[in-house]
Formats: structure tokens, C-alpha cells, sequence
């Protein structure tokens, strides 16, 4: 029996798989496909996905691999915000990286700790009990786990087997997306691209390396079945029909469709099953929101979930998973709806956008809705506090380094600037750094797995008082020796 089984191996199954397995839980990750895609349905990394990545010791394989644009981290339906500075992260950019590169760092570094990867593996059915989940492959093969994450993607088996309704709105509108070589000059491409832009904000085209071209244009009519790739004659005909040209587009690497389709799964876990990722949420791509949804999802209950498999976890705290990204998520939906109407050739939508244009070079504007694309603003209700509290703590400078270095084994972080405190029975589960910062204007601060922070203070019996809210009981015996 595993501890884990994840059904889904893209981003989210990957960052999740890793996270658990920093835990030393015994994870399986089932793949449908057979061989990883490689259509590029994302184009990069927001900041707070950026993080995650220096959290965990990745950043330097990434930033290897992209392009960091510092510009982007302002835009918000394609309207840019130059003039933004300051954000409260040391990773003020949009990190430019297609998805097959993205998908594969991320199985390297879960097949390095440890995960066994099963690709070409199809789930086809659950059914779970009070000790586990029995999970059915296509070819009748069972497999049994104490748990199992759906994370697979927007038409979820998983989620429909669990019954999970998945309410909100069917497409209205579709892009037909395409890798491509073309035949036409890159000067004549961009020249047609910029003008038809002026007009048509879903339409793009450009260069993407190695030959192949990104393409996305509006579809004729939203399909019955989005699963069935279009042909190259309907990706052709779309493109004269917008630009005039289909700039003599051949050899497909990937054909794809997508929708402004929005629906939030409403719930996220029943008895021992659960959903992450794409599983949990579809919407809008407006803003490139949708890869960093499910990577935070991922790193928001892979520590949870080994709590619960590792038997440490308190009451309620794998069910904090919903409680804190459901709302995330809506608002992420709310989001990327307003960014779709915003690119309507409408005069109405075109209004809209113009004042929130104007509105955007006002310095309050334009940090709140980049610290809303870009995932830094994101506060967990932990009460009342400090204004700090419930949220992730940015990497800062300490005395002895930087405290992302710190972060890498996944575990829980009390940053004492008194150098008086301890962690004195949850040692095995939280470090404890006497350290000191000209940058962080607290005492002290107990920082959960994903780096948000659970307490600010200076006293130990409060410190004691919340460790068990997120690390469980103390070790028998230890916090007795330590008050005495």
C-alpha cells in the first residue's frame, strides 16, 4: 500500500509529489499520457510561484531555463505598469518559461526525492473506505494508498467520481492555440500581429524558439468536445479570418483549445480523496494564472497531508486546505473574468479598460491588482494580529544569509531575534534560527512549511500556546522540562 497516490502528473501532481516526499511519504504519481506534452498552454511564472521555487532550492534550474521580465509583474489584461516598484518581494518579475520545461523540472525533482512515476497510466476508478482508497487503471490493475489526490486537470475523473459539484459558467468564448513553423518573414509577422492587436486583444503571434511560433486566435464557434485538437485548416482559416494571412503556418508541434470556461469545485476533499490544481478550479488564462494556482495548491497541502500520513497532524489542519485556497481561488476566477471582458473589442469593455488604464498609474492601484495576479498579497485568516500574520513572508537578508536557504527541508521556521525562545518539543517537526534582520520588524515569527506566518511575539508561553494549531502535541514530557 502507498501512502499517496497522485492521479495526475503535470505541475501540480509534480509539486506535490516533491512536497510529500520531502516528508519521507511513500508517493506514486499516475500519468495518463504516456510521454509528457509538449504544448505550451503556460508561458511563465508569477512571483509568488517564483518563491516557492527559491523556497525549496529550485530557482537556479528555472532561471537556467527562462527569461525574467520585470515589466510583467505590473500588466493586468495586458495593460502594462511600468511605473510599479517596490512590490514586498525579492522577485519582482514575471519569469518567462514554457510549460513542457516547467513540467519536467518539476518530475526531475520529484523522481529525485524519491517518487515513483508512472506514465501511460490511466485512472479509471476509485472507490475508498475508512483505511484507504482502492484505486482501478485502465488496463485492471488496482492499486491501494492510504490517500488519493486528483490532479487531473479541468475534467477531473477523480472529482467526478467523488460526486464534487463543479458549478460556474460553460465557455462563451474559445481560442484555438497552435506551436507552429511559418513561412511569412518575422518582421511581416510582427507588423501584422501589432495591428491587429490594436483591435483584437485575443489574438497574438510570435517567435518561441527553435524555429516554432506561439500562435492564439479566436475560434469560429466554441466546440462540443474541447478535448478534439483542431485541425491545422481551422487554425489557418482563423487566422486569415483576424489577420488576413495565416503567415503560411505548417508543422504543428501542438494544436490546443481553450475557453473562458469558469468553475470552482465545491469542495475539495471527501473522506480520504482529494483535488488540487485544475481539478479544483477552471478559468479564464487571462493573466497566466492558472499553472501558479495549482503549484501554491500543491505547496499549500503537501505539509498537511504529510502531517496527516506521518500522524502528528492536529484536528482540522488538512481541512484548512480548503478553508484557505477555496477563497484564493475565487478570487482568482474573479480575477481572470475581469481581465476576459477587459479584452472584448466592445465599446463597453474598451471603455472600461481605457479608465482602469488611468486608474492603474495610481501607485495603490496598480500594487493591488499586481499583488492579486501575482499571488503576494494572498493573507490567510488566522485570526487577528499583526498585519504580517496569515501571510507568506518574503525573503530577507539575515545576518548569516537569507532566509529562503533556510526553507528547503519543508519543515516549520521560528526566526527568534531575542535569541530567548525554543521549540523545545517540536523540534522534529520545526527549526528553530536565532538570527536577526534590519528587515523584518518583529520580535520573533513562526513560519509554517509554506513560509506563511503563524505567530509574531516575543513571549514563550504564547509561542507555546499556537504551535500545537499548526505542528500538532509536543513531544511527550518536553514542554513540561523546558517551562520548569
Amino acid at each position: 500500500m502507498f501512502d499517496v497516490i497522485i492521479s495526475g502528473g503535470g505541475p501540480t501532481g509534480m509539486m506535490l509529489a516533491s512536497e510529500l516526499r520531502l516528508h519521507d511519504v511513500d508517493v506514486l504519481v499516475l500519468e495518463r499520457d504516456a510521454a509528457p506534452s509538449k504544448a505550451v498552454r503556460s508561458l511563465g511564472l508569477h512571483s509568488r510561484s517564483i518563491e516557492i521555487m527559491d523556497q525549496r532550492g529550485l530557482l537556479d534550474r528555472f532561471l537556467a531555463h527562462g527569461q525574467q521580465y520585470p515589466g510583467g509583474v505590473g500588466g493586468f489584461a495586458g495593460i502594462t505598469n511600468p511605473r510599479l516598484t517596490n512590490l514586498d518581494t525579492a522577485h519582482a518579475y514575471v519569469l518567462g518559461i514554457p510549460q513542457p520545461v516547467t513540467d519536467r523540472l518539476l518530475a526531475e525533482r520529484a523522481g529525485e526525492l524519491g517518487a515513483q512515476i508512472r506514465r501511460g497510466c490511466e485512472v479509471t476508478g476509485v472507490e475508498q473506505d475508512e483505511d484507504g482508497v482502492r484505486v482501478e487503471l485502465a488496463d485492471g490493475a488496482r492499486l491501494r494508498s492510504r490517500w488519493l489526490v486528483g490532479c487531473d486537470g479541468g475534467r477531473s475523473l477523480v472529482r467526478r467520481l467523488l460526486g464534487i459539484g463543479f458549478p460556474g459558467e460553460p465557455a462563451t468564448i474559445e481560442w484555438l492555440l497552435g506551436e507552429v513553423e511559418v513561412t511569412a518573414p518575422t518582421d511581416e509577422v510582427v507588423e501584422v500581429a501589432e495591428e491587429v492587436r490594436r483591435t483584437h486583444r485575443g489574438f497574438g503571434i510570435g517567435p518561441t524558439g527553435d524555429g516554432l511560433y506561439r500562435a492564439v486566435v479566436p475560434a469560429a464557434t466554441v466546440a462540443e468536445n474541447r478535448s478534439v485538437p483542431p485541425t491545422l485548416k481551422e487554425f489557418r482559416t482563423q487566422l486569415r479570418a483576424y489577420a488576413g494571412t495565416d503567415f503560411g503556418v505548417h508543422s504543428p508541434r501542438s494544436l490546443t483549445r481553450f475557453s473562458d470556461a469558469t468553475r470552482l469545485a465545491e469542495r475539495y476533499r471527501v473522506g480520504r480523496v482529494l483535488v488540487a490544481g485544475d481539478a479544483a478550479h477552471v478559468h479564464p488564462p487571462l493573466g497566466g494564472q492558472g499553472l501558479n494556482l495549482g503549484i501554491q495548491d500543491a505547496f499549500n497541502l503537501g505539509w498537511k497531508l504529510a502531517a496527516e500520513v506521518d500522524g502528528w497532524a492536529p484536528d482540522g489542519l488538512l481541512d484548512s486546505y480548503y478553508a484557505e485556497r477555496h477563497p484564493v481561488a475565487e478570487d482568482v476566477l474573479t480575477v481572470t473574468r475581469a481581465q476576459s471582458e477587459l479584452i472584448s473589442p466592445e465599446p463597453g469593455p474598451q471603455a472600461v479598460r481605457r479608465l482602469l488604464a488611468e486608474l492603474m498609474d495610481f501607485e495603490d492601484v496598480g500594487r493591488f491588482l499586481a499583488e492579486k495576479v501575482s499571488g503576494i498579497g494572498i493573507c490567510y485568516d488566522f485570526g487577528e494580529g499583526p498585519e504580517l500574520l496569515g501571510r507568506r513572508l518574503r525573503d530577507i537578508p539575515l545576518s548569516r544569509g537569507r532566509l529562503y536557504e533556510l526553507t528547503r527541508d519543508g519543515r516549520g521556521l521560528l526566526l527568534d531575534q531575542t535569541g530567548g525562545l525554543s521549540v523545545t518539543g517540536w523540534a522534529d517537526r520545526v527549526d528553530y534560527v536565532a538570527d536577526v534582520s534590519a528587515e523584518l520588524d518583529a520580535l520573533a515569527v513562526l513560519l509554517r512549511p509554506d513560509g506563511h506566518v503563524a505567530w509574531i511575539g516575543e513571549d514563550q508561553t504564547a509561542l507555546i500556546s499556537h504551535l500545537p494549531t499548526w505542528f500538532g502535541a509536543a513531544s511527550k514530557g518536553t514542554v513540561e522540562s523546558f517551562s520548569t
